[in-house]
């Protein structure tokens, strides 16, 4: 596959964009700052003065298609993805290079396996959806915990947030996919999604250090149950949330991130543990960094940087661990992540005295 030089960035100017664009200058890759509104675009030229504006519609393809002439690969960092995806991504397949977005929208991830494979794969490109915090990592995680096994009982993967200060995108995100699904709840059980309406329990789980046990809300379901069966066999996949993130996003007086240092991340820190179950055996794999916005433009990044290498095990519509080397890529955020592997993980297993939802 050809080198990759410039580098769209659909919603540059939004929170994570920023990071995106400030990643793709840190790996010496040419950022293309697409966006609805040019005079965002070019404000963000005064940190990024020698990149080039190009504004850009969903609702206009003519734009998307002048915005990504002579781009190598676009990342879509611009919610609600329900809305972004699908124009941003026929706009890269008529272009024929490789798409990336960052989206959380379970609704919108399936619609982009749904929608876009058979032409991804008959234009032998790569499109990855939710390449990010949410999705993206705890499949990597969940591929890596897997190892030789080629099947698994259940994957659950929990998220230990200190705190989460929603960005105006998550939250307009999270209400288009509210609206979707008639406000009803989802978990992923016996291969397939469901809609319920049950109450969230509350459990603790033992995260690994830094965090240590805290108490968490099962079922909490994110972008996870798209992405890890979407090429795992696993029938039963939940993720699980720390009761205090949960209601800082649920906050009527929810606040941005604020930045605490020079890379722009907030004080927030996180840790995603995830554990895989076959019959008696389990396998556990965590990763912890700082900012979940933040670390999902690495995730991204080196999403790009792997296609543009020829580092990719498959073309079409593919999830992290299915396009990538999973062990691999974590060790190539290194720099952004540490990985807490079985023997770092001490304590009793959050399924020892029945699975984490108290069912089994």
């Amino acid at each position: 596959m050809a080198t990759v030089g410039n580098i769209a960035v659909y919603g540059a100017y939004g929170h994570t964009g920023r990071f995106v664009v400030a990643e793709l200058r840190r790996r010496g890759l040419v950022p293309l700052l697409l966006g609805r509104d040019r005079d965002r675009l070019l404000a963000l030229t005064q940190d990024h003065p020698h990149a080039e504006v190009r504004p850009a519609s969903v609702d206009d393809p003519a734009s998307l298609d002048r915005a990504l002439d002579g781009a190598d690969a676009v990342i879509n960092a611009a919610g609600p993805f329900a809305s972004t995806a699908g124009p941003v991504i026929e706009a890269a397949l008529r272009a024929g290079i490789p798409y990336v977005d960052v989206a959380a929208e379970i609704e919108a991830n399936l619609d982009t396996f749904a929608h876009h494979a058979e032409r991804a794969r008959a234009a032998g490109t790569l499109v990855v959806p939710a390449m990010a915090f949410f999705g993206g990592l705890g499949d990597l995680l969940a591929t890596a915990a897997m190892g030789d096994w080629t099947a698994a009982d259940e994957v659950h993967v929990a998220y230990g947030l200190t705190s989460w200060h929603p960005t105006g995108g998550t939250l307009a995100s999270g209400t288009v996919s509210t609206q979707r699904r008639g406000g009803r709840r989802l978990r992923f059980t016996g291969g397939r999604l469901h809609h319920h309406d049950d109450a969230l329990p509350t459990l603790e789980w033992p995260f690994p250090a830094p965090l240590g046990p805290r108490p968490v809300l099962g079922e909490f379901t994110m972008a996870d149950v798209v992405t890890i069966p979407s090429h795992l066999a696993v029938p039963e996949v939940r993720t699980y949330m720390t009761t205090q993130a949960a209601a800082d996003l649920g906050s009527p007086d929810a606040s941005a991130p604020t930045a605490v240092d020079e890379r722009g991340r907030s004080a927030q820190t996180f840790v995603v543990d995830v554990l895989v179950r076959s019959g008696d055996t389990e396998r556990r794999l965590a990763a912890s960094g700082q900012d979940i916005y933040a670390v999902s433009a690495p995730l991204a990044v080196e999403a790009v940087d792997r296609i543009r290498t020829g580092r990719t095990r498959m073309t079409g519509v593919v999830s992290a661990g299915a396009a990538f080397d999973a062990v691999d890529f974590l060790h190539a955020l290194s720099a952004h992540l540490t990985v807490h592997r079985p023997a770092d993980i001490r304590g009793r297993s959050p399924l020892s005295a029945g699975n984490a939802d108290g069912t089994r």
